[in-house]
């Protein structure tokens, strides 16, 4: 028993290392080629955890071959636009101004159904709101929607807004992100001084759920017990 025990954590540690230096794409983003090495990798897998007669080494080898085999692929669709159509196909398109292109969905083996359903995951309901979809090469449905039915936006109406800043959270689930201080360019004494300034003078970092702040001075701040609350302009002293 402790045998298949070592051996499981063993070839769960390989793997785990081998997806990591694949890359992060889920499986709704992954092209079919690795898609494929993914379930085969995932089969292999359990082959020397189970079968206490088989090496371990016997079940690392042919997991490590097929990485490999992933990174020259990936190389030569990078390289080769050519080898890249070949092995992950190109983008179909579906749905174009005169309407369902039927022949290309017969090619993508698709039905009316399926393109509802796509369609409706991105919020478009009716075909009369969309000019051009897309089939991706990773199966994904990509839509342009008609000008009529597009959101309007600061610049069709001509107002200034100031740019979109990316928030930096600095409490989470009563813990400060010590990590993430020096890039938000404050300190847990601001932190501390802050709640009592803006809460009470018994706040508690441990109370907190959720403090962030953008470089704008825009702090989002909300209690374990209580509403969201936005302070605009708060400035910040490291």
């Amino acid at each position: 028993m402790l045998t298949i025990i070592l051996r499981s954590i063993i070839i769960y540690i390989v793997v785990l290392f081998l997806f990591r230096i694949m890359g992060k794409r889920q499986l709704g983003q992954m092209q079919p080629f690795e898609l494929v090495l993914t379930l085969i990798i995932a089969d292999l897998a359990t082959i020397p955890m189970a079968e206490i007669g088989v090496p371990v080494l016997h079940g690392i080898i042919p997991l490590l071959t097929l990485v490999i085999l992933h990174f020259i692929l990936t190389l030569l669709c990078r390289i080769s636009a050519k080898f890249s159509m070949l092995v992950s196909g190109k983008p179909v398109i579906i749905i174009n101004p005169k309407g369902i292109d039927y022949k290309s969905l017969k090619k993508l083996n698709i039905s009316i159904d399926d393109v509802f359903e796509a369609m409706r995951g991105l919020g478009y309901f009716s075909l009369d709101q969309v000019e051009y979809a897309i089939m991706e090469t990773n199966g994904k449905l990509s839509v342009l929607s008609k000008s009529s039915v597009s959101p309007v936006t600061n610049e069709n109406l001509k107002i200034h807004v100031a740019p979109s800043v990316v928030p930096i959270n600095i409490v989470s689930e009563g813990r400060i992100m010590k990590d993430n201080l020096k890039e938000a360019h404050v300190s847990e004494e601001f932190i501390i001084d802050f709640l009592h300034k803006k809460i009470s003078n018994k706040a508690k970092v441990k109370d907190v759920l959720v403090m962030t702040i953008d470089k704008n001075g825009l702090v989002y701040l909300q209690m374990m017990k209580g509403e969201s609350q936005i302070f605009k302009n708060v400035r910040r002293v490291a």
